[in-house]
């Protein structure tokens, strides 16, 4: 089993939760709700059909509750390129593997792909390169996610709409529906009255919002969960100025996760 990033000082230096005598805490492991930075990840990469190659990024929001917006330019910027696709909203905690920059097939073993965030004043980076040991697959992602490793399991696979335009004020309404394989096996944990299962791990599918000007607003922001058939979730979207902003599905099963980006032009 190989786990990357985060998850790697957590196996070495946490183990059971037990920090080493006389060490010092790590910030992300203190409960602030407001008031700290966001520190990009580098999550691996992977070989593509053509030859080329995907980095994967995340991010760690240091905060357990307040979320940051970080417009594309100086202070969200992906070298080459600038912008290559990463979020703008950060949402709090771990946020992995959420987009991929893709490089050439001669991009060499040395080269670096460097995204850096700045947050009150302090500028934090995360370099890719084409390390081998940091080679991922399918197996390596569901270990990281903590979902296990079920070598036949396969993503969910998600419907949604297509590109979008309204004008202010109006608002606007997202449905998105899953579908999956039942693996990893759903695991409910009790039933309600009425006999619809109740907690557990099943299919989940929300919206979020990715990127855009700060201010939109998801009602609800809740995930739907279903454990056998296709999940259905639709989310009202409400926008404080115009604007191209871009919405995101995310289909999880618990181990593997699929996403639908929906551009939404705001005039």
């Amino acid at each position: 089993m190989r786990l990357t990033g985060i998850a790697i000082w957590l196996a070495a230096g946490t183990l059971a939760g037990v920090v080493p005598a006389g060490a010092q805490t790590p910030p992300y492991l203190e409960r602030v709700s407001r008031g700290r930075d966001v520190t990009p990840a580098y999550e691996g990469w992977r070989r593509n059909p053509d030859g080329t190659f995907a980095m994967y990024f995340g991010y760690l929001n240091r905060n357990y509750q307040e979320e940051l917006d970080i417009p594309i330019g100086p202070d969200n910027n992906v070298d080459p390129g600038g912008d290559r696709g990463q979020p703008t909203h950060f949402y709090p905690r771990r946020n992995r593997f959420l987009f991929t920059v893709v490089v050439p097939k001669d991009w060499g073993l040395e080269r670096k792909v460097v995204w850096s965030l700045t947050v009150r004043g302090k500028t934090n980076t995360a370099k890719g390169w084409l390390q081998p040991e940091w080679e991922i697959n399918d197996e390596i992602v569901m270990m990281n996610t903590g979902g296990g490793a079920d070598l036949q399991n396969k993503p969910p696979v998600i419907t949604g709409p297509a590109a979008q335009t309204i004008t202010l004020p109006n608002t606007l309404t997202l449905t998105a529906v899953a579908r999956d394989d039942g693996r990893p096996n759903p695991k409910r944990v009790a039933v309600d009255p009425e006999g619809n299962p109740v907690g557990g791990q099943g299919l989940s599918l929300r919206w979020i919002f990715y990127r855009g000007p700060a201010g939109a607003t998801l009602e609800p922001a809740t995930a739907v969960v279903g454990y056998e058939k296709p999940v259905e979730a639709t989310a009202t979207v409400r926008f404080k100025s115009a604007g191209v902003y871009v919405l995101r599905a995310i289909a999880s099963d618990g181990s593997l996760e699929t996403f639908h980006d929906v551009t939404v032009t705001v005039k």
